[in-house]
């Protein structure tokens, strides 16, 4: 018992013995009129302390049967470096057009909480071969445009992916598979062999057949709608502001109120567009947006001991491999093997990993990231990853070593200190050559390293920068290039057969290597088509070796994906995310805004 309360118990034990007891008929004024002026002044005391205690009371009441819970509305300012060009799952490649096509469009199926559901299908069924899948679509699917989604829609999408005549990134994913219109809402596909990854391809945005339809092919590149996409999916293109030139600059994407999956709690997502990461970082200090995907390590490092801004870094492990890939098509230099040994063996990915990422990524040395097979238990492969840097050989005489294997070879440093060797009697070949890369900070950073340490060796290189969009249509998909510094982005399917068949050497096919080895060709389809998890497991290791000991690549890291939000956006999670897109992947659950409700009327 509190000294308070005692001391209130001795006021009214002294009330009472003066007997100012109420008594019928008589009003409780009437009685005050009584008291002195110390025990009016005590009494006024105790009636407030009782009504505070009385609210005070209840509202701990209320509070133990209300609970906080995610409420609709809010704004979501997202930069995002680059502009919209084919918003499009048909012809998607950059970051910017893969990441608002995910939240447009939705496909058959969708991935949530890292497993797939059905998204637009209602159900579907695998016949005991493997060969064929047959989709239920939903009755009450619609597009942004008010017009119902049939089995017309998914035909109609699938035939223009597999038409090479579009270049479409997801042609590989969907060559010689037959689609056919059952009914208006059953879809049935028909493989030529078991392929283990198909049901991941089925998430793909579907087109509506009644806008695309009338778009010719050789316009179909060029169709408005590429950037002012109609789809399906949770958030719909609601308006565009453009610059003095017509380009895109903002899109405000609002909740599709028919949207058939959980509607998202915020209302509206504004995606701000930069030429650059550089001017996206300074907008996010200047808290002109609220987050920004694909942060460089540097700033990350800086903006997460900044406990005075109004957001958070959180990160997680992409399925990606970063390295530098020879064209040996294109550099006569780089198809010599004993070359390609020596930068590789002077390489130090340690340096790498704790110079430029900052430790936000983990060294490679092969064309498998790490971490990505170790999902059950019957289903792992030792690969020569590595999650901690110990796995990767750091000698300290690496820069020796090449340059003793080079001697060996044939090599030798003229006066400025670069390797020259004879071909023939009169022919001499400079060890020379270009690295193309894209304007990101961490892949301008690390190739000027690398130029370092290969000029440590003997070894001429220069660094030709492009922007990410124009690298890939000028450069990538025309083959044009020495070497490549880039990025493998690998899906959940866990297929590389797109990034080292032999028939995926020329654009849309996504072997940058221009690899080809009949070996690697085999594993890869023998992967396709076997479900066996020890199989698939020896497969990856052996694929994982053969490629290692042709060299078409110089594998450097795998670095994780980094994602300033806003401290008070809530729900966000980035587990199990396959690419920079997947981030949306839970934008259902993420909520800025709550309301408090009775504990019973919450789900």
């Amino acid at each position: 018992m509190t000294q308070r309360i005692k001391n209130n118990i001795i006021v009214l034990e002294q009330i009472e013995q003066k007997e100012f007891r109420l008594k019928s008929g008589k009003s409780i004024l009437e009685y005050m009129r009584k008291f002195s002026s110390t025990e009016k002044v005590i009494f006024g005391i105790l009636t407030i302390l009782a009504i505070i205690s009385a609210i005070s009371l209840a509202m701990r009441t209320i509070d133990d049967f209300m609970i906080s819970i995610p409420a609709s509305g809010g704004e979501l300012r997202e930069g995002m470096v680059g502009l919209p060009r084919t918003i499009n799952p048909v012809l998607a490649i950059t970051d910017v057009d893969k990441d608002i096509s995910s939240i447009v469009y939705s496909g058959l199926m969708k991935y949530e909480n890292g497993q797939l559901v059905p998204d637009i299908a209602r159900s579907y069924a695998i016949s005991n071969d493997g060969l064929t899948y047959d989709f239920k679509i939903r009755p009450d699917i619609r597009f942004q445009n008010d017009t119902e989604l049939t089995a017309d829609d998914v035909e109609f999408t699938i035939n223009k992916i597999q038409d090479p005549n579009m270049k479409s990134p997801r042609y590989a994913d969907w060559a010689n598979i037959t689609v056919k219109k059952i009914s208006p809402l059953e879809i049935q596909f028909i493989l030529k062999q078991a392929y283990s990854p198909f049901l991941a391809n089925t998430t793909v945005g579907i087109l509506p057949k009644n806008i695309w339809g009338g778009v010719s092919g050789d316009q179909f590149i060029f169709s408005q709608y590429n950037v002012e996409p109609i789809g399906s999916g949770p958030y719909k293109v609601s308006s565009v502001v453009r610059n003095s030139g017509g380009i895109p600059t903002e899109y405000l994407l609002k909740n599709w109120r028919e949207y058939s999956g959980n509607k998202p709690y915020i209302s509206s997502i504004r995606t701000v567009f930069y030429s650059d990461l550089d001017k996206a970082l300074k907008a996010l200090d200047a808290n002109s947006i609220d987050s920004l995907g694909a942060i460089p390590p540097a700033s990350a490092k800086r903006l997460a001991n900044d406990s005075a801004q109004a957001y958070k870094i959180i990160n997680t492990s992409l399925p990606r491999v970063f390295g530098i890939f020879f064209n040996q098509n294109q550099s006569a230099v780089l198809a010599d093997k004993v070359v390609r040994q020596a930068l590789e063996m002077s390489i130090d990915r340690n340096l790498i990993i704790e110079k430029i990422l900052n430790g936000y990524g983990n060294a490679v040395d092969g064309p498998l990231p790490p971490g990505l097979f170790n999902i059950s238990s019957d289903d792992k492969v030792t690969a020569s990853t590595a999650n901690n840097m110990e796995n990767i050989s750091v000698a300290p005489d690496r820069i020796l070593q090449a340059q003793t294997l080079l001697v060996k070879n044939g090599w030798i440093k003229d006066m400025n200190g670069i390797y020259n060797k004879k071909i023939g009697k009169k022919a001499t070949t400079t060890l020379a050559f270009d690295i193309y890369t894209a304007d990101s900070p961490d892949l301008q950073l690390t190739a000027e390293l690398v130029k370092e340490t290969w000029a440590k060796v003997g070894v001429k290189v220069n660094i030709k920068i492009f922007e990410s969009s124009d690298l890939y249509q000028n450069v990538i998909r025309a083959r044009k290039y020495d070497a490549l510094l880039f990025g493998e982005q690998i899906g959940k399917d866990r297929d590389l057969y797109a990034f080292w068949h032999s028939s995926q050497r020329n654009a849309p096919g996504l072997n940058i290597a221009m690899y080809t080895n009949s070996k690697v060709d085999k594993v890869l389809s023998d992967i396709r088509g076997t479900i066996d998890g020890k199989k698939r497991a020896d497969d990856y290791a052996l694929l994982d070796q053969l490629i290692k000991d042709d060299i078409p690549a110089i594998f450097l890291y795998s670095p994780d994906f980094i994602y300033a939000i806003p401290k008070d956006l809530k729900g966000v999670s980035l587990n199990s995310i396959a690419a920079p897109g997947d981030r949306w992947n839970s934008i259902g659950t993420w909520y800025l805004n709550t309301e408090k409700v009775w504990r019973f009327f919450a789900k």
